[in-house]
């Protein structure tokens, strides 16, 4: 159990946030630094909340897969993607991460420096403020409070509603199927993502990517359903439901981003827009990230804050390329026909493919990404090649 607020002494780092990214900082800081005193807020009961979160194995370094393996909730070793035209079945580790099993392994690890429950009101370089008044006070304070929408930021939605849901016979799958856009095409590019927990649970997953934010819950509960049907899984009982709303970047102005956060404190995950802009994966980021900390030997606020600045503006740098193809899907392809550009981009070799996941796509992948006739109209996608000018329509 936490210590009452007010016995509490002046903590080394304060992380606002025990979501995914906030839960490996604090981990991989009590792992690497049992020297530091730690403090994690965070709204919900539990550490991680309610989510899945899934990765490639070469998403992320050996090295860190060997500190992050006792998380792993579920391993296949192989994924298969299903369109109109095209399907594949890929010879690649595939790795969930279960916000069950991330509280059950970093619960104990963190024990009493976890405040959960709590609601954040407000926080500076040098503290998190609670409501009703109770105060952490810290010498470093980090925000990964998940997402923040910005004007700075030009963004289209992954929405989604996930139903892990135990089937009256086996559903016959030997691994994930990570996109399965066959269904008809709703609200933007519609695929059903399913992880198959055991030969009679799966978590089924009915995902759009689509211009608003807006998520209609029932709507894609009846796309679970009505997928779950066609396949011919009689559903014996609903285990767990999930939904959310993810960003994804087509552009935008990441300093003045940053900037809009309390002066002096370090951002982290979603917070500091550390995802893949086009697949939405956050997981590698949060990894590298408290990778990058815990290796901190200075863990002053203001090296904090400095580093997290510095990786954050790095990371959107190097992925220009990505927010790109994130324009020729939203912007240049009619919605309806948006699977058109990832079902093309599965034809290529898988080698490539994992690089770009890993946003690690070198010039030679983007070449030949981009070659050959293109899945949306020429002169539409010639307006999306120049960021510079949808930077300019910001605020």
């Amino acid at each position: 159990m936490a210590a009452p607020l007010n016995t509490l002494p002046v903590v080394d780092v304060a992380i606002a946030g025990g979501g995914l990214s906030g839960a490996l900082i604090a981990l991989r800081l009590r792992q690497r630094r049992p020297d530091i005193s730690l403090a994690m807020v965070d709204r919900q009961e539990t550490i991680g909340g309610n989510h899945t979160w899934s990765f490639h194995e070469t998403d992320i370094s050996p090295t860190a897969l060997e500190w992050v393996s006792p998380l792993i909730s579920y391993r296949w070793d192989s994924q298969s993607v299903l369109f109109p035209t095209h399907s594949r079945t890929f010879r690649q580790t595939y790795l969930s991460i279960l916000s069950e099993r991330l509280h059950a392994v970093a619960g104990p690890i963190l024990g009493s420096s976890v405040y959960p429950g709590r609601e954040i009101v407000a926080l500076d370089q040098g503290s998190i403020t609670l409501a009703g008044g109770e105060t952490i006070r810290a010498k470093a304070v980090i925000d990964a409070r998940g997402d923040q929408r910005s004007s700075r930021i030009v963004l289209g939605f992954q929405k989604f509603v996930g139903q892990e849901l135990r089937f009256a016979e086996p559903h016959g799958l030997a691994g994930p199927i990570i996109m399965d856009a066959t269904v008809p095409q709703e609200d933007g590019y519609r695929f059903i993502y399913v992880l198959p927990f055991d030969d009679r649970t799966a978590l089924v997953e009915d995902t759009r990517y689509a211009d608003g934010a807006a998520l209609v819950q029932d709507d894609l509960r009846r796309g679970v359903q009505a997928y779950c049907a066609d396949r011919g899984w009689k559903i014996e009982a609903l285990l767990r439901e999930e939904e959310g709303v993810l960003p994804i970047a087509l552009a935008g102005d990441i300093e003045a981003f940053l900037d809009e956060g309390p002066a002096g404190v370090a951002r982290a995950g979603m917070r500091a827009g550390l995802f893949h802009p086009l697949t939405g994966y956050s997981l590698p980021d949060a990894v590298a990230l408290a990778d990058a900390i815990s290796a901190e030997r200075d863990l002053s606020g203001a090296s904090l804050h400095r580093l997290t600045r510095d990786h954050a503006v790095a990371r959107w740098r190097e992925r220009g390329f990505y927010r790109m193809l994130c324009r020729f899907l939203f912007d240049a392809a009619e919605p309806h026909e948006r699977y058109k550009v990832l079902q093309r981009f599965y034809r290529l070799s898988q080698p490539l493919i994992e690089r770009f996941y890993a946003g690690v796509s070198p010039l030679r992948d983007q070449a030949r990404i981009l070659v050959g006739k293109p899945p949306v109209p020429v002169s539409r996608a010639i307006g999306c090649l120049d960021e510079a000018r949808w930077r300019r329509s910001l605020v």
